[in-house]
C-alpha cells in the first residue's frame, strides 16, 4: 500500500505537470503524437523540448515538426523542426546526446566520448542540416541569400568539448542557449516575408507532415540502403 501511495505521490508531482504541458502545447497537434511516445523516445522528446521554446518567441511565426521533404532521386529527407518567420526560415537539427561532442563543418564524422571513454561516430549534424535546406530549396522556390538559417541543438546532458563550426548561417548550440540565440537573430535579421508569405509557406510545407506510416518506413529502409552502400 505504502508503495502503491508513492507511486501516486510521484506521478502528481513530476508526470501530471509535465501532461498538461504537453496537452496545452501545440507539439501534439503538429506531430500527431502520443504523450508517452514522445516521452519514452530520448529523440523525440528533445524535439518536443526544442518545439516548446520555439512556442514561447514573441514573434509571429509558424512551427512544423518531422517534415518529408521529396529528394530529386524519389527518396525523402526527413527535418526535425522548422520555423518561419518574417526573417526567414529557421531549419532545426536536434541531437539529443550525452557525454562529450568534438566536430568542426569539415569533418564528415563527429565524435560522442561517453564516461568511461567509449566513443562513438555520427555524421557531421552540420552537412545532414545543409541537405535539408537543399531539398527544402527545390520545395520552397524563393530566391533569396539569407533565407534559410541552420541550427544545430544538442542537449543539456552534454558538453560541446571541441566543436568548431565558421558558417556565417549555421549556428551549433545547447537547448538551453537556443531562445537567447534566437531572440538576437531575429532582431538583427532584416524581414523578407510578409506575414501572409509566412502563412503560405506554412500551409504549402503542411503538405509534408503527418505522413502515413508507408511513407515513414521507406524513408528509414531508403536510409538504411544508403548506409549499406556506402
Amino acid at each position: 500500500m505504502e508503495i502503491l501511495i508513492l507511486g501516486i505521490i510521484l506521478f502528481i508531482l513530476f508526470l501530471e505537470p509535465k501532461r498538461r504541458e504537453y496537452r496545452t502545447s501545440g507539439y501534439k497537434e503538429a506531430s500527431g503524437k502520443k504523450m508517452m511516445e514522445v516521452f519514452r523516445d530520448k529523440g523525440l522528446y528533445g524535439e518536443y523540448l526544442t518545439f516548446l521554446t520555439l512556442e514561447k518567441l514573441n514573434v509571429y511565426h509558424r512551427i512544423l515538426t518531422n517534415v518529408y521533404i521529396p529528394k530529386e532521386d524519389g527518396t525523402t529527407t526527413e527535418i526535425d523542426l522548422i520555423m518561419i518567420a518574417e526573417t526567414g526560415v529557421y531549419v532545426f537539427e536536434s541531437k539529443n546526446y550525452s557525454g562529450w561532442i568534438f566536430g568542426n563543418n569539415r569533418q564528415k564524422e563527429w565524435v560522442q566520448t561517453l564516461p568511461g571513454g567509449k566513443k562513438y561516430s555520427f555524421y557531421n549534424p552540420v552537412w545532414q542540416n545543409d541537405g535539408h535546406i537543399k531539398a527544402l530549396e527545390s520545395v520552397v522556390k524563393m530566391n533569396h541569400p539569407k533565407l534559410f538559417k541552420s541550427y544545430i541543438i544538442f542537449s543539456e546532458r552534454c558538453e560541446l568539448k571541441n566543436v568548431e563550426v565558421y558558417k556565417e548561417e549555421v549556428e551549433v548550440i545547447k537547448r538551453n542557449q537556443l531562445r537567447e540565440f534566437l531572440e538576437k537573430d531575429l532582431r538583427r535579421r532584416e524581414e523578407i516575408m510578409t506575414t501572409w508569405t509566412v502563412d503560405g509557406l506554412y500551409y504549402h510545407l503542411s503538405q509534408y507532415t503527418l505522413q502515413k506510416d508507408d511513407v515513414k518506413v521507406k524513408h528509414i529502409e531508403d536510409l538504411r540502403s544508403r548506409k549499406e552502400n556506402l
